[in-house]
């Protein structure tokens, strides 16, 4: 499995083009551009090694200053490697423009020095570049499981939903140069004869809000699940500072257009350090795709780090060696590893801390001499980003590690691998169970869950499940809007918790000391199911939680989400908003009262026209969240229809799913459908009442059961005879 990872392919590309000028006056020899290609990349290997030892260096100084938060989105040594070679690629290509218009006196294009014969020469220097044909799948016995890279769930295409691959595009990428910068990188470029609005002044001027109403008919859950259940789906790599030995600035310090900075700016016109928030580019990814077009062979791609299925990859990791360090490899019952030093007030487990101590996550202020509780440790290093979603790793945490203890009891001739894997095989089961028959109905209404996803009809091999880049940087981050402010502790009554208060949003972040030493994630739990999701409108779009007061990992000081999701979708090249529409069969929006009727709210509709000036420059992050909800759903028309595509590929194309063919037998099945978040629940906290579905709302005690009175699965469906 191990050497999997070194058989990635980041790049594959079919056919020889030869190379081609079309400047006569001033003619590009295909001789001087291979010796130039070869000297550049040299150049880019000094440059992105530079880089990243400087950057290792400035994250261990950072960590060392207790009064910055820096954890970083920790990402694993496979990635880093994958990086490292699309960083040299990328920069190559900087080196080699450089180079090419210093000796033609001109701008010219990558597309227009590099034929493809080129390009597999750089793919193969800067090691992006190895053979699909290298790659060899399991077969009969070996192929009873998911390897946990994602690799090879589909025979003919290995990589479609694995690890350390791009994200697809369902359109093409829209770059100010066609190759790599932004939109909005260039202060003068004029899109439909305006400039597009800064980011910042979206966010500010109609995305921030003070409160919001609640929505009576689902829970909070519903909010926190979207993020978990992301989490198990996308992971966009963060760029190392490239830009700090080609320019000498840093991003976390320049409001300039560097790459890989792309700073938030306040105004068109900068004046001084302070005039920006800083932002740094997604890492690029190596191309992967069967192509003759040198073009979109070198257009920057992002990469998602984890695989794309919903497989539980947030509870087990992604690549081989963070499974195995998550593993309690020293017992043979097949369990997770615990927190050897903690436990909750009853003695269940919680999650074991990171390996390297001291970790950077918040302390109790007021316990100065007390015993550290250090970040925690889960198969997604954004576990400890907030309290809800450690919540629900240390959940899913325990259900494997009391799924495992009863298969080993039924099964007791079963090695440790075999519990361990059949246990991981039904934890992902009622990931999937759980997102799509108790959450997506309540995401898009029944008309539109029917239309894009449909019943399941089995495996189809010709689907692509991968997580693709609208979905991933726009469309998942639908729920934004719908955070709350205040994270709720309720007691065993359902009432405000006397020994442990409310907390706000920003007090929350990076915060496990407050689980420990709070009361366990029982009364965070009970909030979570016992209070009314927030809902939204078109006035009152981002709490100021997250747009004055956001904690990011490796960011010294407080951000703004809306404008983070905004230069994030430039970043990627995403096209705009009616680009969306006209994708998935809807109008666009042509004019100001079309606009109106899509958001229902006319003072709205009017400031979102006076801040694009042009309907066809709106973002499609924005356009998607300030669309009306479709009757009984929490989207509108755009984000159902990219929803509902993805959620109907990552369900198809996963050979594992739990109801294809030869995965459960039909009593297994029959069982993993009793299945729910709220029998979870019960399992695993101290919890004692529940409302049988937990993304329902209702109040205390009005449709909530004893725990005795929710269904169970019976694991003895699993036993299996001793041969």
């Amino acid at each position: 499995m191990a050497c999997y990872f070194r058989l990635i392919v980041q790049v594959v590309f079919c056919i020889v083009l030869p190379t081609v000028s079309t400047d006569e006056s001033n003619p590009i020899n295909s001789t001087i551009i291979r010796e130039l290609l070869i000297s550049s990349h040299e150049e880019s290997l000094k440059i992105v090694d530079e880089v990243l030892f400087h950057e290792r260096q400035r994250r261990s100084t950072s960590a060392s200053n207790m009064h910055v938060l820096t954890f970083l989105r920790q990402t694993e040594p496979e990635t880093q490697e994958i990086s490292r070679a699309a960083e040299v690629f990328q920069t190559t290509l900087q080196v080699l423009k450089n180079r090419a218009r210093q000796r033609y006196k001109r701008e010219v294009t990558t597309s227009e020095l590099l034929s493809m014969s080129d390009v597999e020469l750089l793919a193969e220097l800067s090691e992006c570049l190895i053979p699909l044909q290298s790659i060899t799948c399991p077969q009969d016995d070996d192929d009873k499981y998911r390897t946990i890279t994602g690799l090879c769930n589909n025979r003919q295409n290995p990589l479609w939903g694995a690890a350390n691959t791009p994200f697809v595009r369902w359109l093409p990428a829209e770059y100010e140069d066609e190759e790599r910068e932004p939109k909005g990188w260039n202060p003068g470029r004029l899109y439909n004869g305006f400039q597009l609005p800064l980011v910042r002044q979206v966010s500010q001027e109609i995305l921030r809000s003070c409160s919001k109403p609640s929505d009576d008919a689902f829970s909070q859950m519903l909010v926190e699940w979207g993020q978990y259940i992301n989490h198990d789906i996308t992971f966009t790599a963060q760029s190392p500072g490239t830009a700090m030995r080609m320019s000498g600035v840093d991003c976390l310090n320049t409001c300039e257009n560097v790459h890989p900075c792309f700073p938030i700016k306040f105004s068109q016109m900068q004046c001084g350090e302070q005039d920006c928030l800083p932002f740094t580019r997604s890492a690029p990814a190596c191309f992967v795709n069967c192509t003759s077009d040198v073009r979109q062979a070198l257009q920057r791609q992002q990469m998602n780090i984890i695989t794309s299925f919903i497989d539980a990859s947030l509870v087990y990791g992604s690549t081989p060696k963070q499974q195995a360090s998550l593993r309690d490899l020293s017992s043979d019952e097949g369990k997770l590893a615990v927190n050897e030093r903690l436990k909750d007030p009853k003695g269940r487990d919680y999650l074991p801390f990171v390996a390297s101590l001291p970790s950077p996550c918040r302390q109790d202020p007021n316990d100065v001499d007390g015993e550290r509780v250090e970040c925690f440790a889960a198969g997604d290093t954004r576990v400890n980003e907030g309290l809800p979603l450690t919540v629900l790793h240390t959940l899913f945490f325990r259900e494997h590690n009391r799924i495992a203890g009863e298969l080993k009891r039924i099964n007791c001739h079963w090695s440790s691998e075999t519990v361990y894997q059949e246990a991981r095989k039904i934890i992902g089961a009622l990931h999937q169970i759980i997102t799509m028959r108790d959450y997506m109905p309540k995401i898009l209404d029944q008309e539109s869950f029917d239309h894009y996803i449909g019943p399941y009809e089995g495996y189809d091999e010709t689907v692509d499940p991968s997580a693709s880049n609208v979905f991933a940087t726009a469309a998942f981050r639908f729920g934004h809007p719908t955070i709350s402010p205040i994270l709720m502790r309720l007691d065993e009554k359902f009432q405000e918790h006397k020994c442990f208060p409310h907390l706000r949003l920003h007090q929350t972040l990076f915060s496990q000391w407050r689980i420990v030493k709070e009361g366990g994630i029982e009364p965070i739990l009970r909030g979570m199911i016992g209070v009314a999701a927030r809902t939204v409108s078109p006035d009152m779009l981002v709490t100021e939680e997250v747009a004055q007061k956001l904690v990011v990992l490796n960011i010294p000081r407080e951000m703004d989400l809306g404008s983070l999701n905004l230069q994030r979708g430039r970043d990627h090249g995403l096209p705009g908003y009616n680009d969306w529409r006209v994708f998935c069969g809807l109008s666009p929006i042509k004019t100001l009262d079309h606009l109106k009727s899509i958001v229902k709210d006319t003072s709205v509709a009017e400031k979102i026209l006076k801040i694009y000036k042009h309907l066809d420059n709106i973002d499609v992050w924005f356009g998607g969240i300030i669309e009306s909800f479709n009757p009984n759903s929490r989207i509108g028309p755009l984000f159902s229809c990219l929803m509902g595509k993805q959620m109907k590929a990552l369900r198809d194309g996963d050979r594992f799913w739990w109801e294809a063919e030869n995965v459960f037998t039909q009593q297994q099945k029959a069982e993993l459908s009793k299945t729910s978040l709220s029998r979870i629940i019960c399992d695993n906290t101290d919890i004692k009442e529940v409302h049988p579905d937990a993304f329902r709302f209702e109040k205390y005690p009005s449709g909530y059961l004893c725990c005795d009175d929710i269904p169970s699965i019976n694991l003895e469906a699993w036993r299996e005879e001793k041969h």
